[in-house]
């Protein structure tokens, strides 16, 4: 009897690590998690993975033939972790070394966005295409290019940062130092930063004046409801994110842009006028070219099948 030949995805989050093994078709066949807070020590860290991942798949350990890892500043080139602002470990840490020495198999590492990228490729809405965008709309904006069948990542192994592509001029302040970042205008932070300026500018009656917390989940639930302040929130930010998205379009001429995480998930209401303002924006040849889709993966499995789709 032969042996499929699997994968194990590891996924290495600010708080959590979670992993899984999975098989060729982009079934996760068994997953498990351990924190990723707590170990100063990365040796200590790379043991305790180590030993979660035998605890639940020692008998499955034979059969994995590579292993993938999506990582915070993760660098494909090196398979160091380079400088990460939300992990313990400071400066550059040899991640794929590390792991290749206790787990004896062959390992890449990728930055989230760009692991995600490589699961909608082999396993979601991206299959079977050779060139589309992937965007992460979360707390932040990540994003991968893929182009003639191939994930970018530059001469340093930090190309395609779409999050931090300037979009408004002298615009909000960004976390990465720089003024108007596109990360500031359609992450879930940077909606709820939008809602608190319309409150304040725009006279419009609204269930959002009622909330003492406002979150982009609020937001959504307002606009549910038909909310027309909401509704303006929705439409001020595809057209931001439809901008912008044109822009890009004009560097890859991708088939697709494939919209992944929380602000995704709001369907319609970001789609839509996200959709009419690249339209509007594109330039001739590339109009009526471009479609623009949801993630075909269950967000709590694309991190996993991600990582274990790096090539």
């Amino acid at each position: 009897m032969t042996h499929q030949a699997l994968s194990l995805g590891i996924d290495i989050g600010g708080t959590n690590t979670a992993f899984g093994i999975v098989s060729p078709e982009g079934k996760i066949l068994i997953q498990g998690k351990i924190p990723t807070k707590g170990y100063s020590d990365i040796h200590a860290y790379i043991s305790a993975l180590h030993n979660a991942c035998l605890d639940i798949c020692s008998d499955k350990l034979d059969q994995i033939e590579r292993i993938g890892v999506g990582a915070p500043n993760g660098n494909y080139y090196s398979g160091n972790i380079e400088f990460a602002p939300n992990l313990e470990w400071e400066g550059i840490v040899p991640l794929a070394n590390l792991l290749e020495t206790a787990f004896r198999k062959p390992v890449k590492i990728s930055n989230d966005a760009n692991a995600a990228a490589m699961g909608e490729m082999m396993f979601g809405a991206a299959k079977g295409m050779k060139d589309f965008i992937m965007l992460t709309l979360g707390t932040g904006v990540g994003s991968g290019f893929v182009a003639n069948g191939q994930l970018i990542y530059g001469h340093d192994g930090f190309a395609g940062e779409l999050g931090h592509v300037i979009s408004v001029r002298n615009g909000r302040d960004c976390g990465c130092g720089r003024k108007g970042c596109l990360e500031t205008y359609t992450s879930a932070t940077g909606i709820v930063r939008t809602a608190e300026i319309f409150l304040i500018e725009k006279k419009i009656d609204s269930i959002l004046r009622n909330q003492s917390e406002i979150t982009s989940k609020s937001i959504f639930d307002a606009a549910m409801q038909g909310d027309e302040l909401a509704l303006e929130i929705f439409k001020y930010t595809g057209t931001i994110l439809g901008q912008t998205l044109a822009d890009a379009v004009a560097i890859t001429s991708p088939e697709a842009i494939i919209l992944f995480g929380g602000l995704a998930q709001a369907g319609d209401l970001i789609m839509k006028p996200t959709q009419l303002s690249m339209e509007e924006n594109l330039l001739r040849i590339y109009k009526g070219k471009i479609k623009l889709i949801p993630s075909a993966l269950h967000e709590s499995d694309v991190a996993i099948l991600g990582a274990a789709a790096i090539l």
